[in-house]
């Protein structure tokens, strides 16, 4: 599925870096869809003619993996489930194809918007150094003391980019999730998620999500991998998305 998937990339026009710059959109509303594997091709088929595949190095799929930090009472995880807004999420992300790696801030506000700070971390991924200290000091409630890694997420993403540069679209693929020598994977499950300055439904993306009949289901990686790592912790909110998920994968057990 994957080299297929590839070769489907391989029929968009390409978007280099540099042209993608003013579709950072650091700030922004985003919809967050899931799909199975299978369901993915047609997706992209619909998509070619709209959409800019971002080509980094000749290549269109990336490997990522995130770090994420949290307190040892998992209390970043705790405000999401409980439904707070105005909240964090604390990572080090891994660039795989370049090794580069960054410290990330996300917060969410109170009118649901996205805002996403990030500086680069050395390889060490030592959020303890100074020049990183100020950086969480700055930007969140959080002391490098505060924290510890709680569980580590990798995944390969294509981005797509909107011909009139005002949306961009990640699709991750054969998400995984471990800590603490436990590991767990989910290859039929895939994320998707549309970033814009506003949400439609009515042209771009969403309107191929509508089309696909696929509705917007948010999701966190983050709150997915501890509900996997770490059963005992309280998750009752997210039981009917990890419901969901399992029946994304139930076609890929069954072939």
């Amino acid at each position: 599925m994957v080299e297929e998937i590839r070769s489907l990339l391989s029929s968009f026009k390409p978007i280099s870096l540099e042209e993608m710059e003013g579709v950072k959109l650091m700030t922004r509303s985003d919809q967050k869809f899931q799909c199975s594997i299978g369901q993915l091709p047609a997706i992209l088929i619909a998509a070619r003619t709209q959409f800019q595949v971002l080509e980094i190095r000749k290549s269109r799929l990336k490997e990522y993996e995130s770090l994420y930090l949290d307190t040892p009472d998992h209390e970043m995880y705790r405000m999401h489930h409980n439904g707070h807004l105005n909240r964090y999420k604390i990572r080090i992300r891994e660039y795989k194809d370049s090794h580069e790696f960054f410290l990330e801030i996300k917060f969410k506000d109170n009118h649901r918007k996205t805002t996403k700070r990030r500086v680069p971390i050395d390889a060490s991924r030592d959020y303890t150094k100074p020049a990183y200290t100020d950086f969480l000091n700055r930007n969140s409630p959080y002391t490098p003391a505060m924290l510890q890694p709680v569980l580590s997420s990798g995944f390969c993403r294509m981005t797509l980019v909107n011909n009139l540069l005002h949306e961009r679209v990640t699709i991750d693929i054969n998400p995984f999730w471990h800590h603490d020598g436990k590991y767990i994977g989910l290859p039929g499950l895939v994320i998707i998620e549309v970033k814009s300055v506003r949400k439609s439904t009515d042209q771009g993306f969403g309107r191929l999500m509508r089309d696909a009949r696929l509705h917007p289901n948010r999701l966190s990686k983050y709150c997915t991998g501890t509900v996997l790592l770490y059963p005992h912790i309280k998750h009752n909110r997210f039981k009917e998305k990890m419901l969901h998920l399992s029946k994304l994968e139930k076609p890929l057990a069954y072939a």
